[in-house]
């Protein structure tokens, strides 16, 4: 069992989650309920160097930074900066060995990780208590779990961050006026998640033609995302559409979703990053449950295809697949319809 936090609130608190831009957006509710049920509590969260471009806009959060391209350079560095730290509690919130290895500079008398049947990686190791095991919940749900452990049972349904006045300018600067805004953010880290360059020229063509949008294209300088844009605005027929690409930074991209009215993405850290600015995303799901990892705030909007994925490619119903089975081949994506995206899309701009 763990200590009585309740009546005696811990004075310091390390997290632990390392990466990616989604998962670690799912943090955030829980950063922001910490500091609502503990507010004198000073909180620790080691990150990975990426994802601190995105977290580390919470403000009052003593950031410790794993840089994993340095190798053992960058947890010996991460465990100088730890070496004079007392934690009351270690929240162990990712079950990869980086992880791990990330924790072994944390001292803390209470250690609290995964259950038994979501442990990997020599999870058991590092940690000396366990939240219960829940079956087929979204991955933030998880992550409450370590609150309700320590007897936390209030959620803060807060994904806010900061902005500063320059970004928000720069945003400004892209997209003047009031027109409605579409972006798309086509890029997921992995290939089989992206949905087709053709199909996202359609739905932009559609919003232009059919809902008097404006369509900007976002994502990071990377050959692939530069790829996927350029093809995007090869086959378009309408024109005026803004590509973005390689151009913002993440707060750059929040600002932009500010002032936008409706994300498309594939399973991406930008479709998660959309909670942030309270922002209706439109997920495009193939390869993954949307069940299990969509767009949290927006899933009665995400055009889902998994279940489709799993009878026709995998030959049985995602009921009875492990609940974090991917369809892992190009098939998958290929069942998210142009004209169930644009459906979708209508609903949103213009309902009945």
């Amino acid at each position: 069992m763990p200590p009585d936090f309740v009546n005696n609130p811990p004075r310091r608190i390390c997290l632990i989650r390392l990466s990616a831009l989604g998962d670690v957006t799912h943090i955030l509710p829980v950063v922001h309920t910490l500091r609502a049920q503990w507010p004198e509590a000073r909180i620790t969260w080691i990150i990975g160097k990426h994802e601190h471009r995105l977290a580390g806009l919470f403000p009052d959060i003593d950031f410790r930074v794993l840089n994993k391209k340095e190798g053992w350079g960058g947890y010996r560095q991460l465990w100088a900066s730890l070496r004079d730290n007392r934690f009351d509690m270690l929240l162990l919130m990712q079950t990869s060995f980086r992880a791990h290895l990330a924790s072994l500079g944390v001292k803390a008398p209470y250690r609290l990780g995964y259950d038994r049947v979501r442990s990997r990686d020599l999870h058991g190791l590092f940690i000396n208590d366990r939240i219960p095991h829940r079956d087929r919940e979204h991955v933030l749900d998880q992550q409450f779990g370590f609150l309700e452990r320590v007897g936390i049972t209030r959620r803060v349904m807060d994904w806010s961050l900061p902005l500063s006045a320059a970004d928000r300018e720069w945003a400004a600067e892209q997209l003047p006026g009031e027109q409605p805004t579409l972006i798309i953010s086509p890029a997921s880290s992995v290939a089989l998640r992206n949905w087709f360059a053709e199909r996202y020229a359609a739905v932009a063509d559609h919003a232009i033609r059919e809902l008097g949008m404006r369509v900007v294209i976002c994502g990071g300088p990377s050959d692939m995302e530069y790829a996927l844009a350029d093809g995007i605005m090869a086959n378009l027929q309408e024109p005026g559409v803004i590509n973005l690409v390689g151009k913002d930074t993440i707060p750059r991209f929040l600002a932009l979703l500010e002032r936008a009215a409706v994300l498309i993405s594939p399973d991406s850290g930008p479709a998660h990053m959309a909670a942030i600015t309270d922002t209706p995303c439109i997920g495009l799901y193939g390869v993954s449950n949307a069940q299990r990892c969509g767009p949290y705030k927006s899933l009665h909007h995400t055009v889902d295809a998994f279940p489709i994925a799993c009878e026709e490619i995998l030959h049985k119903p995602a009921a009875s697949c492990r609940w974090g089975t991917r369809v892992e081949t190009p098939e998958a994506m290929q069942l998210v319809s142009v004209d169930a995206v644009c459906s979708t899309l209508d609903h949103l701009i213009a309902p009945d």
